[in-house]
C-alpha cells in the first residue's frame, strides 16, 4: 500500500478485514495525513452535491454513515451539526432546485428547502433569497481519524512504515519486488493511494494513466470578530455546475474557530504549503501538460478571478458578503492552504468521479478528491473488492 492519508489507511483496514492478511503500508513523510488528510476542512460531507449513480455519490452516502461510526466508536467528536446551502440571487435558484433533487435521489430524506426567515433561524446573518438545510453534514478532526486508522491496521497485524518513500516495483515470480528509501519490500500486490503522487507511482509501477495530476491551491481565511460571531456552524453556496469544487464557503470549527475559503489556484509545488511555494519538477509539469492550457483558455475569467481572492482580501470579503452580507475585510487573515490533487484528462476535461485503474498486480487510485476523506472507509472497501480479484 503506498500512500498514508485517509483513502490509503481506510483500504488497507479495509484489505486485512477482506483477506485476513497483513497490509504494509508506506508514506513518505514522518507521520501519516500530512498532505490532504491534514489539510481538509474537517467537513462529513452529506451527499448532495453529487451526481446520482456515480461513484461519488454511491460511496459518499456509504461512508458518510460509516465515518459517524468509526468517530463514535473510537471516541472522536464528529457532530452532525448541518449546513445551510444559499442561494445569493435568483441565478442561484435552478441549481438549488437541481441540488435538491440530487440531495433526495441520493436518499437525503433530512433534505429541505428553506425561506429566507427559515435561514435566518438557523444562521441569523445569513444573505441570499432561498437554501436548503442539510442535517446531515457533520464535522470531525480527519487527522484523528487517520490516526485511529493506522493504529488499527497494525493493531490487526499490518504495518505503517513512515519515512518510507515508494521508488519503484518490478514484477517477479508470485508478485512484485518493491523497492522504498526504507529498503525492499515482496508483495502480492501494490495498492497506490499515493494521493499529490498517485500518477507518478502509476507510471513507475508501467501503467499509463488517463489523466495527469494538476495540483491546485485551496486557501483559507480565518476570521475574526466581529465578522467571526456571524457564523454558526456551515455555510455554503450554491457551487457552479462547471467545476468539482464547492465554492467558498464558512465553517466554524470543533475549537471554535471560523475559516472561510477555499478559492481554488494552480500550485506550483505538489507538497508546498507557504504561499508562494514553488517547485521547479511540479511547475515544469503542469506547465508542459497540453490538458492544463485546455483548462486555462476554457475558463479564464474564473482563473483570474480566484487570483484576485487569493491576492486581494477586499476582493475574498466581497465574495463572502454574497453569503453573509455582515463580513468586513478587516476582520479577514490569511490562515493556510490546502493542495488538491486534481486529475486533469489531456483534453482539459477536469475529473469529476473517482478514477480507479488497474495494473499488473496493482491497483491505482488516480481521483480521490472530495468527499474522499468522509467516503474513506467505503472508498477503502471498494478498492479492497477489486484488490481481491487480483490476487491468487
Amino acid at each position: 500500500m503506498v500512500g498514508g492519508g485517509i483513502v490509503g489507511l481506510a483500504t488497507a483496514l479495509a484489505l486485512q478485514r477482506a483477506l485476513g492478511r497483513p497490509v504494509v503500508v508506506v508514506e513518505a513523510e514522518p507521520r501519516v495525513a500530512v498532505h490532504q488528510t491534514g489539510h481538509n476542512s474537517g467537513v462529513i460531507h452529506s451527499g448532495l452535491y453529487y451526481k446520482p449513480g456515480s461513484l461519488k455519490a454511491r460511496l459518499c452516502a456509504e461512508g458518510r454513515e460509516a465515518m459517524f461510526a468509526f468517530c463514535a466508536a473510537h471516541g472522536i467528536e464528529a457532530p452532525r451539526c448541518g449546513k445551510l446551502v444559499v442561494a445569493a440571487d435568483e441565478e442561484d435558484l435552478p441549481r438549488l432546485d437541481e441540488l435538491e433533487r440530487r440531495g433526495r435521489e441520493n436518499g437525503l430524506a433530512g433534505v429541505k428547502r428553506v425561506t429566507p426567515a427559515e435561514m435566518r433561524e438557523i444562521e441569523p446573518a445569513v444573505g441570499g433569497i432561498a437554501g436548503l438545510h442539510v442535517p446531515e453534514t457533520g464535522k470531525t478532526d480527519f487527522i484523528k481519524v487517520a490516526e485511529a486508522m493506522a493504529a488499527d491496521v497494525r493493531a490487526g497485524g499490518g504495518e505503517v512504515r513512515t519515512e518510507s518513500a515508494f521508488l519503484s516495483a518490478r514484477p517477479v515470480p508470485g508478485g512484485l519486488a518493491i523497492a522504498t528509501t526504507a529498503g525492499p519490500l515482496d508483495a502480492a500486490l501494490l495498492v497506490n493511494c499515493a494521493g499529490l503522487q498517485c500518477d507518478r507511482v502509476a507510471r513507475k509501477c508501467r501503467v499509463k494513466p488517463p489523466i495527469r495530476i494538476v495540483p491546485f491551491r485551496g486557501e483559507y481565511w480565518g476570521l475574526s470578530d466581529p465578522s467571526a460571531s456571524l457564523v454558526r456552524h456551515l455555510i455554503y453556496p450554491v457551487p457552479d455546475p462547471r467545476f468539482p469544487f464547492l465554492g467558498v464557503h464558512f465553517l466554524r470549527h470543533l475549537d471554535g474557530e471560523v475559516t472561510a475559503g477555499p478559492n481554488a489556484i494552480p500550485a506550483w509545488a505538489r507538497e508546498g504549503y507557504r504561499r508562494f511555494s514553488l517547485s521547479p519538477r511540479d511547475a515544469l509539469g503542469t506547465l508542459l501538460y497540453p490538458g492544463f492550457w485546455r483548462l486555462a483558455l476554457r475558463h479564464p475569467f474564473t482563473g483570474l478571478r480566484e487570483f484576485a481572492r487569493s491576492l486581494s482580501r477586499r476582493a475574498s470579503a466581497h465574495a463572502l458578503r454574497r453569503l453573509v452580507p455582515g463580513v468586513r475585510a478587516a476582520d479577514l487573515r490569511y490562515h493556510h492552504c490546502g493542495i488538491r490533487a486534481q486529475a486533469v484528462f489531456p483534453d482539459g476535461r477536469l475529473a469529476d468521479d473517482f478514477v480507479i485503474e488497474e495494473g499488473e498486480r496493482s491497483v491505482h487510485v488516480l481521483n480521490a478528491p472530495s468527499p474522499a476523506a468522509t467516503a474513506s472507509l467505503a472508498i477503502g472497501r471498494h478498492i479492497a473488492a477489486i484488490a481481491a480479484k487480483r490476487l491468487p
